[in-house]
C-alpha cells in the first residue's frame, strides 16, 4: 500500500495538518518539529500526491506544451527555454508532439485540459478557427509561441517575420544581386511562411527588381526540401546568384546542392538562412542567417503564461522580440 500523510503523521507523532504544513513549505512550523516530520518522510519514503493536492488547491502547477516536431532543432531549443523558466517558477511541463496534424493538435489540447493543466503553450504552423474555439472554451490561459493567430486574439510571443525576411533579402540586394531565389516555407503556414515570402517580395519591389516566379520554390522547412529546391534552381538557364531560404535546414540543403554540382558557396551563389539553429555554425561554409531568438521566445512565452496563470498585470499580450542577421561565410564580406 502507498504511504499516506496519515502514516507520516503517526510515525512523527504529529497531526496530519502539521505534516501538510511541512510538505507545503509553511514557515509556521517549529524547526524541531519540521526536522522530525522530514525524518519520518525519509524513513517511510513518502511522496506527496500531486493530483490530490491539485484537486484541493484547484492548481496542479503543470503546464501543457504542444510542439509540431520534437525532433526539430528549432523546437527543441524553444522547449528548452520553456522548461528553464517553468523550473524557475516551479511549474512542471507535459511536452506533446503534434506531428503538425490538426486532428492530433485538437486531441492533445483536450487531453491536456482533462489532465487539469494550469495553462497551455501552443506552437504550430497555423492557428485555425478550430484551435481558437478549443482555446476559447478552456478555463485556463493559452499563450502561443513562435506563431500568432491571424487576428492577434491570443497572447503570443514571436518575431516580425515579414521584416526579418525583408532584411535578409535586402542584405543580398545590397551585395549587388538581382536574381535572388527563395526557398519558401510551406503554403500551409500563412503567418510565418506567408509573411516571410511577402517580406522577400517587398524587398525586391522596393529595389525595382521584377518578381520572377521561377525563382520561388516551396519547401517544408527540412533539409531535403532545401536540397531539392536548390537543385531545381540550378537547372534554370539563368540560375539565381543568391538564395534566401526560410529555414536553416533548407539553407544547409541548398549549400550541399550547390557543392554537389561542383560550385562554390559563396563564390558562385550566396545563401542566407533563417532561425540560427546550432547547425548553422557546424556546416561549412558557416551559414549566414536571420537570428530568430528561439530560446528567448520559449522563455518569454512561459513567463507570459505564468503572469496569466497568477493573474499578474500584462501590458502587451502580443510580444515581438528583435531579430538580426548573423553574417558568416555563406555570404561574401
Amino acid at each position: 500500500m502507498p504511504v499516506t500523510i496519515y502514516d507520516v503523521a503517526r510515525e512523527a507523532g504529529v497531526s496530519m495538518a502539521t505534516v501538510s504544513r511541512v510538505v507545503n513549505g509553511n514557515p509556521n512550523v517549529k524547526p524541531t518539529t519540521r526536522k522530525k516530520v522530514m525524518a519520518a518522510i525519509e524513513r517511510l519514503g513518502y511522496r506527496p500526491n500531486a493530483v490530490a493536492r491539485g484537486l484541493a488547491s484547484k492548481r496542479t502547477t503543470t503546464v501543457g506544451v504542444i510542439i509540431p516536431d520534437v525532433s526539430s532543432l528549432l523546437y527543441s531549443e524553444l522547449a528548452r527555454g520553456i522548461e528553464d523558466i517553468a523550473t524557475m517558477y516551479k511549474y512542471n511541463i507535459i511536452l506533446c508532439d503534434s506531428d503538425q496534424r490538426l486532428e492530433k493538435e485538437l486531441q492533445l489540447i483536450n487531453t491536456l485540459l482533462e489532465k487539469q493543466v494550469d495553462g497551455l503553450l501552443f506552437m504550430g504552423a497555423e492557428v485555425k478557427e478550430d484551435h481558437l474555439h478549443a482555446f476559447s472554451t478552456a478555463t485556463v490561459p493559452t499563450v502561443l509561441a513562435a506563431t500568432r493567430d491571424p487576428d492577434n486574439i491570443l497572447p503570443a510571443v514571436s518575431i516580425d517575420h515579414f521584416q526579418a525576411a525583408y532584411d535578409a533579402t535586402q542584405a543580398l540586394i545590397a551585395r549587388g544581386h538581382k536574381r535572388i531565389g527563395m526557398i519558401a516555407s510551406p503554403p500551409s503556414d500563412p503567418l510565418g511562411g506567408l509573411m516571410r515570402l511577402e517580406g522577400y517580395k517587398k524587398a525586391l519591389a522596393d529595389a525595382g527588381i521584377p518578381e520572377d516566379e521561377e525563382l520561388i520554390v516551396s519547401g517544408n522547412y527540412r533539409y531535403d526540401s532545401g536540397l531539392r529546391g536548390m537543385a531545381s534552381f540550378l537547372k534554370l538557364s539563368a540560375p539565381p546568384t543568391a538564395v534566401f531560404a526560410a529555414s536553416d535546414e533548407m539553407a544547409i540543403g541548398a549549400i550541399h546542392a550547390v557543392q554537389d554540382a561542383g560550385l562554390s558557396v559563396p563564390d558562385d551563389i550566396e545563401i542566407i538562412g533563417y532561425d540560427n539553429i546550432r547547425l548553422a555554425e557546424m556546416v561549412r561554409p558557416r551559414l549566414t542567417t536571420v537570428v530568430q531568438p528561439i530560446y528567448d521566445i520559449g522563455a518569454v512565452a512561459m513567463r507570459l503564461l505564468t503572469k496569466y496563470m497568477n493573474n499578474e498585470h500584462v501590458e502587451e499580450h502580443v510580444v515581438l522580440l528583435p531579430h538580426r542577421i548573423e553574417f558568416r561565410e555563406s555570404t561574401r564580406n
